[in-house]
């Protein structure tokens, strides 16, 4: 059988190279990817180039880094899909629906959709129906804004490169000006609440639950009808949601 290393395209190969490169860097400079690479700086700088117009990676304003882009982290799987990651969540998901005694979902964002992954219903006649594996758009929820302030205005604006948002309802944002205005406050209050904008007569609140970088943030949401979702149940839910996120044990050494 002849040796598929005799018929690799060179070029090809470093630009899958250094593809997996953001799985270990969330942002990666000319000189680190060339280094990285062992190519000349040239070399790495055309197939960023390269990566960037087909959206594989994504320029900050400064010029000087390039992080993930959305076609990239679209190809990622979703956090909290692992049998790992999986089994660390049940004591967290079940202290958040003792403390909320309202639906509870664990999600991740894929692009500019937040996927949940896991979750407890709510004991309550009236609630919010857990739906496991339904993908919902990011800026109308609650958890998806809680991740889309995790990543660069660059990044967010790479997922949406027009100015007008998909509407949803009738109450959700469809400027990214506003939107951006709206995660800057997300990661200043370390939460984001959604009212009726994914969902009408359902309200939500999410705080950030694990992960460091894209490959594996997941947020943790309540969600329950308005009539019990006020903004002072919300605030309450949230300091719920940050409790039993603490409670995530550590991953196996």
């Amino acid at each position: 059988m002849a040796d598929p290393r005799n018929y690799i395209i060179e070029s090809l190969d470093t630009g899958l190279r250094l593809m997996r490169l953001f799985l270990t860097h969330d942002t990666l400079s000319v000189t680190d990817a060339a280094r990285e690479l062992e190519v000349a700086r040239s070399t790495a700088h055309r197939v960023l180039s390269t990566l960037e117009s087909r959206g594989f990676a994504t320029r900050d304003t400064s010029g000087r880094g390039y992080s993930a882009g959305p076609e990239l982290v679209t190809l990622g799987r979703p956090a909290g899909y692992a049998p790992g990651i999986r089994a660390r969540l049940q004591v967290v998901l079940d202290a958040a629906a003792a403390a909320t005694g309202e639906t509870i979902s664990a999600a991740a964002l894929i692009g500019d959709q937040v996927i949940i992954t896991d979750g407890r219903e709510s004991p309550h006649p009236v609630r919010s129906v857990l739906e496991t594996g339904r993908a919902h758009p990011a800026h109308a929820t609650s958890a998806g804004k809680v991740l889309l302030a995790q990543l660069t205005t660059d990044q967010v604006c790479a997922l949406y490169p027009e100015e007008r948002l998909p509407g949803v309802t009738g109450r959700t944002q469809t400027f990214r000006t506003a939107l951006l205005s709206e995660l800057a406050g997300v990661r200043a209050l370390g939460r984001a609440e959604s009212a009726g904008e994914s969902v009408r007569g359902m309200n939500a609140v999410a705080v950030p639950l694990a992960g460091s970088s894209w490959r594996d943030r997941l947020a943790l949401m309540a969600t329950m009808p308005a009539d019990r979702g006020g903004e002072s149940e919300l605030a309450r839910h949230a300091v719920a949601l940050r409790s039993a996120a603490g409670l995530l044990p550590a991953p196996p050494a």
